[in-house]
């Protein structure tokens, strides 16, 4: 007997006590044909009472193999690669489908897929860019709430870089590679994989999802400004906004912070070797000396304000009560923050109002804590005074009490107690 025809008895035999003979099947079959029934296990669809028939059509529940892959009975088989993104759409676009199983899913992501880059060129003939499988995977899909999806928070970044960082891929269309590396240096990745922040930025969070697209010039501020939304209202307001959205402009936030690297903002940006306000601004010119003197308020402020967390820890330490002045360092530090965030309008008077309220918290505090210093010293010296009196009053009571104890009562001669 062939091997085809002993691997169907095989199926025929199992398929009488399995529903689907679609997995009894395949899990009969050599290991590449194996493992859509082998993955299948924990895709979100099987938990969802869905099988191979429900995507690819054909008859589950027969023996016959000719009959269960009947394309006249309307088995689909392996579709083509573009046909894939309207394969999945006939379930994930309608709302009577979804309801019976994910009734909260959105049902216009096939929509958003043809307004995106990969969309596009995928109606242009681009077989290459990507579809829903590369993404979400095939056999396996998951939840994207399962920390074992490829479009989980944590692993979107290394799902878009797949594609993203191979350099033989994206050589057609003149795209970088380094896109993945920049943003694993960055505050965004710093949040999200180091610190665990879900809601912390990944690729689909800036450019979308099945909508992807870079973000155009004019959008780049409106894009940051989702998250960071004070700091693109002061923006929208500062003289930046026009020359960097104007023509020949450079895109917004990224000017200064980069896109994919963004590091943790300081003063360095501002003045020194590293500064990108030189970039457009001469030494010697007044937005230049704008931008240093706003460098040395910040670092005035955020110095005084460790100044006196450093007084106040020192008495705390000595057990001083310092805790009003504690939170009183807590005002500070918000006043830091609104001058940090009031450098974005590049309005000196904006930004020196909470310069000044937090240098004048940072006086307070420094004295307050040195006040409890020299509180301190008083109490030792008071302390050590008290000791010493103790110790002469003791010394005299001792010296008293041996007088009394070593001079015993006698009679003198003529008859008289003497002691």
């Amino acid at each position: 007997m062939r091997a085809p025809a002993i691997l169907f008895l095989l199926c025929s035999i199992a398929g009488a006590a399995a529903v689907d003979t679609c997995v009894t099947c395949h899990a009969a079959l050599e290991e590449g044909a194996k493992g859509p029934a082998t993955l299948i296990k924990g895709d979100v669809h099987t938990a969802h009472g869905l099988s191979c028939a429900d995507c690819h059509g054909g008859d589950r529940t027969t023996d016959d193999q000719d009959a269960s892959m009947n394309r006249a009975k309307g088995f689909l088989g392996k579709p083509a690669r573009t046909a894939i993104p309207k394969f999945c759409a006939r379930c994930h676009s309608n709302p009577d489908i979804m309801r019976q199983y994910a009734p909260r899913e959105r049902v216009d992501q096939f929509e958003l897929y043809q307004t995106s880059v990969h969309g596009k060129r995928l109606a242009s003939g681009d077989g290459n860019v990507a579809t829903c499988i590369d993404c979400h995977s095939v056999h396996d899909i998951r939840a994207v709430k399962d920390g074992m999806s490829p479009v989980h928070p944590l692993h979107v970044a290394e799902t878009c870089s797949r594609c993203h960082s191979d350099k033989e891929k994206m050589a057609p269309y003149g795209i970088p590679t380094n896109q993945f590396e920049e943003y694993r240096s960055s505050v965004h990745w710093e949040a999200l994989a180091k610190r665990g922040d879900l809601s912390a930025p990944s690729c689909a969070s800036c450019h979308g999802n099945h909508g992807a697209k870079p973000p155009q010039v004019e959008s780049v501020s409106a894009v940051c400004g989702t998250c960071h939304v004070l700091f693109a209202q002061l923006y929208d307001r500062s003289v930046h906004k026009a020359v960097f959205s104007g023509v020949g402009g450079g895109g917004g936030c990224i000017v200064c912070h980069s896109n994919h690297g963004i590091h943790q903002p300081s003063t360095a940006m501002l003045a020194g070797p590293k500064a990108v306000c030189a970039g457009c601004h001469d030494a010697e010119t007044s937005p230049a000396k704008t931008a240093v003197e706003m460098g040395a308020w910040l670092d005035g402020l955020d110095g005084a304000l460790k100044n006196s967390e450093t007084v106040l820890a020192r008495a705390e330490e000595y057990g001083m009560e310092v805790s009003e002045a504690q939170l009183r360092l807590i005002d500070g530090r918000e006043n830091l923050v609104k001058a940090r965030l009031a450098m974005h309008s590049m309005v000196s008077g904006e930004m020196r109002k909470p310069v000044e309220a937090g240098m004048a918290v940072a006086a307070e505090t420094l004295k307050a804590g040195q006040a409890a210093l020299r509180e301190k010293d008083i109490r030792r010296w008071g302390l050590a005074v008290s000791v010493i009196l103790i110790a002469i009053a003791i010394l005299a009571i001792r010296g008293l009490i041996r007088r009394i104890e070593s001079g015993p009562t006698a009679m003198t001669a003529s008859g008289e107690k003497t002691l």
